[in-house]
């Protein structure tokens, strides 16, 4: 790729590029003054700055040009991945699996078994995109085939969004500068983009915050409620991991609609029955092996029904302890 750098200010590179922000933070010269080219800006610098990472300041625009050519190289590989096909490996004590699971774009699969059962080594599984390479021998394919290790390493934190239980920021930024921050170097700064995610973020929180909010400032529920939105309405990632969202203090039932409502693949390791009845199916582990796939019946989905009853009951009677309200009786 030929980049026309040298008369361009260096921010006029980066709004015809916004990934050029990943590359300069890699190389922690986000401090570059945008106002000059790209070479009279690092000209400027300290040589020292350069010399820990080997380069010299007439190094820097090739490879920012093979940079954005493999980011362009991924999105136009990757970004529309369609479905994951998980190829049994073997339990703990070394039984062989003997399942094949596929998840298409759309679909909702939950993970279940006790603690300890292995939900999270799966999820592990696929964010790494194992190729019988990892203690449970499992494969992992994308769109039916074997992604290879220069595909693993290339695509390493960008096909996969994963959201932890404990989720918290350390960046010292407001809600709107990390937003706009993250949509420009996704390529995604589209009109209304940043709003569209703080609102939705403040729709799945328990408490509302605002775009001028530190991110630091943020409970678990709203960091995670912000992560959710962002995963997806700014993410590429077309693969979405959640680790037990019953207990990130958000709407999960609401998260998990919007993200398969975005076309994602979504696989979220839970022990809420809610989630796991709201799934199209759910996997069910034993021993750290995969003991079975049940695809989610009608029965289960009346079921379902009856159960939300439950817990909207529950969700306002902890609203009215909340608010400070007495608890008359329980259908109020």
């Amino acid at each position: 790729m030929e980049l026309e750098i040298e008369n361009k200010p260096l921010a006029a590179l980066i709004d015809e590029y916004p990934a050029i922000v990943d590359f300069l933070q890699n190389l922690n010269l986000s401090s570059l003054n945008r106002a000059d080219t790209l070479l009279n800006a690092l000209y400027a610098l300290d040589p020292a700055l350069l010399d820990e990472f080997g380069i010299t300041p007439s190094d820097v625009p090739s490879q920012l040009a093979d940079f954005l050519e493999t980011r362009a190289r991924e999105a136009g590989a990757f970004r529309a991945v369609r479905s994951v096909t998980i190829l049994g490996g073997r339990d703990k004590s070394g039984a062989a699996e003997n399942v094949t699971v596929e998840i298409h774009a759309g679909e909702v699969v939950s993970i279940v078994g006790p603690t300890g059962s292995g939900k999270s080594r799966l999820l592990a599984d696929i964010e790494c995109l194992a190729q019988a390479d990892t203690p449970t021998g499992r494969r992992i394919l994308l769109d039916g085939r074997e992604v290879t290790w220069e595909e693993r390493f290339e695509l390493e934190g960008r096909i996969v969004a994963q959201l932890s239980q404990n989720m918290n920021f350390v960046m010292d930024l407001t809600v709107r500068e990390f937003l706009e921050m993250h949509a420009g170097s996704r390529q995604t700064l589209r009109e209304g983009v940043i709003e569209r995610v703080f609102e939705k973020a403040n729709d799945l929180a328990g408490e509302k915050f605002t775009l001028a909010t530190r991110l630091t400032e943020l409970s678990g529920g709203q960091s995670r409620a912000l992560m959710i939105a962002d995963a997806a309405y700014m993410s590429a990632s077309p693969i979405v991991l959640i680790d037990e969202i019953e207990n990130a203090g958000v709407d999960r039932r609401e998260a998990i609609a919007l993200l398969a409502a975005r076309e994602k693949i979504v696989l979220v390791s839970t022990h809420d029955p809610l989630l796991a009845l709201g799934a199209d199916s759910r996997i069910v582990i034993k021993n750290g092996g995969i003991f079975k796939v049940i695809a989610t019946t009608e029965t289960e989905k009346r079921s379902l029904a009856e159960l939300e009853k439950i817990d909207r009951l529950l969700y306002n009677m902890r609203g009215k302890l909340r608010a400070g309200e007495m608890i008359t009786a329980v259908d109020e």
